[in-house]
């Protein structure tokens, strides 16, 4: 293995999914393994169905829902879903489990019952390249041809606004201060800060831009203090916002902030962390104010996975960070055989669960339309969202919503939006039990 395979070898944990090899001699196999050792060990994929091969790489709410989608619009494609973790664990509804409301059964499932369930096949493996001319994903476990290549490789975080290149720092951001918006063991990190936490101050903080899941950094704030007040802990929940204000449902948490949590919760808008001083615990606003901390969970900016750059279709070397696609049609300017799906898509939807996996019928229909020689027409994701503010009882507000094309400022934007921001009361409680439901049905609908 030469050195720039290496490299991109080791970058594959910082991508995501994979495939195996398949529709190729052996010639072609050896030969390949003169390039790359790996390739000769490669295990090959039987086909499932006589069409196109459609390789959805990531096993995200977006990526599970393109291969359940487009196996039942055209069933006779051979849908591959590749993805480098074994098993699904659900970043929607993990603020619940960190406070434990729900068990990690409920946030857990199986990608071999999915792909099971809706005819596809799931293969466990990480992609390492992408060759777009040859139509080849290039992986740990040897490399496959496909027709149409779905990407879904979802975020990954951007610390250089904080470390300005300090590997070590963000190093230890990373490690000892994960933000909890990727890997399941992230938030278990998190689950043990604070079931832990004997007092002082709590940091979060909320990044500026479209990050993943708007809500979730104000829901997280409720959901510790609750915590925090339910088991009589001296502790204080600082959440530190880029932000002018609340991104979103902002007259719910406001008032969970202001009416429930008064003692327990200091809202910090429009504030930016200047300085990081980890062996003392504090951290320096870039007014200069000075903020003592006991333990935090630091959310960075966010960015397209990196496998968006490996793949060659980012934006460009400035904007690496979403993909550079047919905002219409979800597929790669000058490929029309790669499409680009979930939090990596640059358009301005919301980077949450409900949203990717509304998006991906979309998506779907997109590549099914094309390979069935049909005309593609857009429709908008749906984005439903509940963010609980308490527990016993749970108490939830929620947001509704599609987009539309704004072609004023040639964006989109949220179109017959509708929010229930009450969580007093009846309504409140009401809404607490649609959130596990709402969760239920998205689990059946990627997964049975």
């Amino acid at each position: 293995m030469n050195r720039r395979d290496m490299l991109k070898l080791a970058g594959a944990t910082v991508a995501t999914g994979a495939i195996s090899s398949y529709g190729s001699s052996t010639k072609d196999m050896d030969s390949k393994a003169h390039e790359n050792p790996i390739i000769s060990s490669a295990a090959r994929l039987p086909r499932n169905g006589n069409g196109p091969r459609v390789i959805v790489v990531g096993g995200g709410w977006s990526g599970l829902s393109v291969a359940k989608r487009l196996k039942q619009f055209v069933p006779q494609a051979d849908v591959v879903l590749v993805e480098q973790r074994t098993t699904f664990v659900s970043c929607p509804i993990s603020n619940l489990w960190l406070v434990g409301e729900v068990d990690l059964e409920f946030l857990t499932h199986s990608f071999l019952d999915a792909a099971n369930n809706n005819n596809y096949t799931f293969f466990h493996s990480s992609v390492y390249d992408v060759d777009r001319k040859k139509q080849i994903v290039y992986t740990n476990r040897g490399y496959i041809s496909y027709d149409y290549l779905v990407l879904a490789p979802g975020i990954d975080y951007d610390y250089s606004r904080w470390t300005h290149g300090d590997e070590e720092l963000e190093y230890k951001l990373r490690t000892q201060y994960p933000a909890g918006f990727r890997t399941h063991s992230e938030h278990a990190t998190i689950k043990d800060k604070i079931e832990n936490f004997d007092e002082g101050n709590f940091i979060l903080t909320c990044p500026g831009g479209n990050y993943r899941c708007l809500p979730a950094p104000y829901e997280r704030t409720c959901l510790i203090a609750d915590y925090f007040k339910k088991n009589g802990i001296k502790g204080k929940v600082i959440l530190m916002d880029e932000n002018v204000d609340i991104t979103i449902k902002k007259k719910g948490f406001h008032s969970a902030f202001n009416e429930m949590y008064k003692d327990y919760v200091t809202y910090m808008p429009d504030t930016k962390i200047e300085k990081f001083d980890l062996k003392n615990k504090t951290v320096t606003t870039e007014f200069g104010e000075v903020v003592k901390f006991a333990d935090a969970a630091f959310y960075p900016h966010v960015r397209g996975n990196k496998l968006l750059e490996i793949a060659g279709v980012a934006k460009d070397a400035i904007n690496k960070a979403e993909a550079h696609i047919d905002p219409f049609t979800y597929q790669v300017i000058g490929d029309p055989h790669v499409y680009c799906s979930g939090d990596a898509r640059p358009m301005g939807f919301s980077k949450s669960g409900n949203t990717s996996n509304s998006e991906g019928h979309v998506v779907a229909r997109s590549i099914a339309d094309h390979i069935l020689g049909k005309k593609f027409k857009w429709s908008s994701p749906h984005t439903t969202c509940y963010s609980a503010v308490a527990t016993k009882p749970l108490r939830s507000i929620f947001v509704n919503a599609d987009y539309k094309w704004n072609k004023a400022n040639g964006s989109f934007g949220f179109y017959n939006a509708a929010t229930m921001e009450n969580w007093h009361g009846k309504s409140g409680t009401n809404a607490g039990r649609g959130t596990k439901e709402w969760a239920s049905g998205m689990y059946r609908d990627m997964f049975s």
